[in-house]
């Protein structure tokens, strides 16, 4: 008598179309495991391809830190960059309506999904005509802008070509950005635009700023500020003929004698600045007119928010003990507030896998990282809530926001310093940004 064919779904049967459950979780397994093995030999070939770059990422920090790029004056580093990232073969090359660079590098993920951005900014706080030549002296660079933040801007250049000549792959896409505004004046005008208008706002799910040349550097908590410039106005008069008439100097000086009497929180460190005054007209004239610039700072939104505030109650003292002061027979002194900077706090976990990553690939390369607040592009995206970090890139420096700012691009320490940061960058696109 024939045999009966063998009833499905019997887990002990072995037909082509049903196994054992059991050899698919180490099937997966060795998936993963081998995956896990292409990675490490991917990033040992990505470091080693820096490396053997050396010679060339160092002529290219040259040649950047040579385009001058003072605040709202970044086109001609911009064009560059598009120029770069098109060789480098990124999709999606161009520049946006506010002037910043961008371009994708493809993860393994469908198209459309999270992506993580990795940004260096094109501007400098150095004004038009700054001489911006840079002179060697051994392993150190010298020039404004060499460290702030041209060197973050040629390691983003440098772990682009390192990843394609390693052939790395991460499963989200990166979107890179050369971003303007972000000094000063500029008040981090790029990457707000990138948050709230560019094509790419609502698939960035991490956001990574590599800002300086500190490579142990970790900044999660974004120090907001308040800045204003004030115009304190009058009569204005002969510095004897009209004497005894009120003069906006004395409201401007009382403002900031005022500021100075202000305390403020030590924890979290809150602070103030009275740190730009100009106006008059001659040495023998009472001024018509007296401004006044104020940066005030801190991580805590609050604590920023009343500072502001009393700021503002000040300003408005003054000028009413000016008033009440000295004659108004011919005018009385006003002022004019003018907010001129505003930086939102804000703050990513220590916690939050971002940051426990970023540590852990650092403290791989031999730094020891500590977590700092600062403010940079990384305000932004921290004060919508979306994770965010700012890091540094290469061998080290010193003396940033002056002339004689330099780096160190001695071999090794330059090297490592650029190898844990494309480390950092793939393992933060390796992350699972599905989720929330």
């Amino acid at each position: 008598m024939p045999r009966s064919p063998p009833r499905p779904g019997r887990p002990h049967e072995r037909t082509p179309d049903h196994r054992p459950e059991r050899g698919r979780p180490q099937r997966r397994g060795l998936r993963q495991r081998a995956r896990h093995r292409d990675q490490l030999y991917r990033a040992a070939a990505a470091k080693t391809a820096l490396a053997g770059d050396y010679d060339r990422i160092v002529k290219e920090l040259v040649t950047i830190t040579e385009i001058p790029a003072p605040p709202f004056g970044e086109q001609a580093r911009a064009a560059y960059f598009q120029q770069q990232f098109k060789a480098l073969g990124l999709a999606e090359v161009a520049i946006d309506a506010e002037g910043n660079v961008t371009g994708i590098r493809r993860g393994t993920a469908p198209a459309g999904g999270p992506l993580v951005a990795i940004t260096a900014h094109l501007d400098t706080v150095f004004p038009k005509g700054t001489d911006v030549k840079v002179r060697r002296e051994g392993n150190t660079l010298n020039a404004p802008g060499v460290g702030d933040d041209t060197v973050g801007l040629t390691g983003l250049l440098a772990w682009i070509r390192a990843m394609n000549a390693a052939k790395v792959e991460t499963r989200h896409d990166i979107l890179f950005v050369a971003t303007v505004g972000e000094e000063g004046p500029g008040d981090l005008r790029g990457v707000r635009f990138l948050f709230t208008k560019n094509a790419y706002k609502d698939r960035i799910a991490a956001f990574v700023s590599v800002d300086g040349s500190d490579p142990s550097r970790i900044v999660n908590q974004a120090v907001g500020s308040k800045r204003y410039n004030v115009a304190f106005t009058g009569p204005g008069g002969h510095s004897y003929g009209a004497f005894g008439i009120v003069n906006p100097m004395v409201a401007m000086a009382d403002t900031v004698r005022r500021l100075y009497e202000t305390n403020v929180p030590a924890s979290p460190r809150t602070s103030y600045a009275a740190s730009v005054v100009s106006g008059g007209t001659s040495v023998n004239s009472i001024p018509d007119r007296i401004e006044l610039q104020v940066d005030m700072r801190s991580p805590d939104p609050k604590a920023l928010d009343r500072l502001e505030q009393r700021f503002l109650q000040i300003v408005d003292e003054a000028v009413t003990a000016e008033n009440y002061a000295r004659s108004t027979n011919v005018g009385t002194i006003a002022a004019e507030k003018t907010r001129i900077g505003d930086r939102p706090a804000g703050g990513t976990a220590d916690t939050h896998p971002l940051v426990v990553t970023s540590r852990k690939v650092l403290a791989d390369h031999g730094f020891e990282t500590q977590l700092q607040a600062s403010s940079t592009d990384a305000n932004i995206p921290m004060s919508l809530g979306i994770p965010a970090i700012t890091i540094g890139s290469g061998g080290g420096g010193g003396r940033a926001h002056s002339v004689d700012e330099y780096v160190n691009v001695e071999r090794n320490a330059f090297i490592n310093g650029l190898s844990s940061g494309l480390a950092l960058v793939v393992a933060v696109a390796n992350l699972d940004w599905t989720k929330k």
